[in-house]
């Protein structure tokens, strides 16, 4: 259970079986030598006992002594294993050992090529990772530096900010507010958010993302497929702002650079819901106090978050 674990051979088929084939050969001519030695004192030994100690004397065949017979029979089995290690198996020789030193050293240099190709490749894919990622980097250091992107919000206590596609609550100060901001600027929005307007917001040009390939939408309505569409259409605005709707706003989320938010204090059922923001990643840098009146329903204030 707790036996060292069986090593895998770190070596191809091929080598593995070279090394087991010399190995192989080697313990063939060790036995074979060693079958040598012990017929030649073996031999001698019978020689003796029957001569010399007399084991046998009187015992014959064919008229012969009878090591003799034992002598010869020794023999040919030892014959047997010199000509099985030297004919038998003649698989090792010289020629066959070239033969086989060039197949390894040619696979192994096979090996070296596509390891090196693999290295290029990898440098190259590398390099080219490394020189995207910095353009990427300039190109965004670029955007934050010629425009500050910025969401433009109501949301509620528990941050619902819609239902049915319609606002919850009426506001004249926060609509007032929204216009004074984004006045002259390019305003990016779903498309759904887009139709909730009767008509297109004047003085401000409309960015609409939607997946429709064929969406129509008036003359100076620019359409998009995707938020990066989008920020791309407003790079000569210095202050384009996200209008919604949610979906927009979560993905706007990681990349905006600034939060002008009303917060309506009052909780309501909604359908959509604006993403709570993280004090790690945004600073609040300003923050306005309203009371409930004539003119709103509801306490509300004005918030600013900026990216850390």
């Amino acid at each position: 259970m707790f036996g060292k674990k069986k090593s895998t051979p770190q070596i191809d088929k091929d080598q593995l079986e070279l090394i087991e084939n010399a190995q192989k050969r080697i313990k063939q001519k060790k036995r074979l030598y060693i079958h040598f030695v012990i017929f030649l004192i073996g031999a001698i030994f019978l020689i003796i006992a029957n001569t010399v100690l007399g084991i046998g004397k009187d015992f014959k065949i064919f008229g012969k002594e009878w090591f003799l017979f034992a002598i010869l029979i020794w023999l040919f089995f030892f014959l047997y294993h010199l000509f099985n290690v030297f004919i038998t198996n003649k698989f090792m020789g010289k020629a066959w050992e070239k033969q086989q030193l060039d197949k390894l050293v040619a696979k192994q240099q096979d090996r070296i090529d596509k390891l090196k190709t693999g290295f290029l490749k990898e440098e190259k894919l590398i390099a080219q990772s490394e020189a995207y990622a910095e353009a990427n980097k300039e190109e965004q250091n670029t955007k934050k530096t010629n425009s500050e992107l910025t969401i433009i919000v109501a949301a509620a206590e528990n941050d619902a900010i819609g239902l049915g596609n319609k606002l919850i609550w009426h506001l004249s100060n926060d609509l007032k507010r929204f216009k004074s901001l984004t006045n002259g600027h390019h305003i990016i929005m779903g498309r759904k958010t887009f139709e909730s307007f009767p008509k297109p917001l004047p003085n401000r040009t409309h960015v609409v993302i939607t997946r429709q390939k064929d969406y129509k939408a008036p003359e100076g309505v620019i359409i998009v497929h995707s938020l990066d569409d989008a920020i791309d259409a407003t790079k000569t605005d210095p202050q384009p702002f996200i209008i919604g709707g949610g979906q927009i706003y979560k993905q706007a989320m990681d990349i905006a650079d600034k939060i002008e938010l009303t917060r309506v204090h009052h909780e309501f059922d909604a359908d959509t819901y604006f993403p709570k923001i993280d004090a790690s990643i945004w600073k609040e840098t300003a923050n306005v106090f309203h009371k409930k009146d004539a003119n709103h329903d509801y306490e509300f204030s004005f918030l600013t978050y900026e990216r850390k």
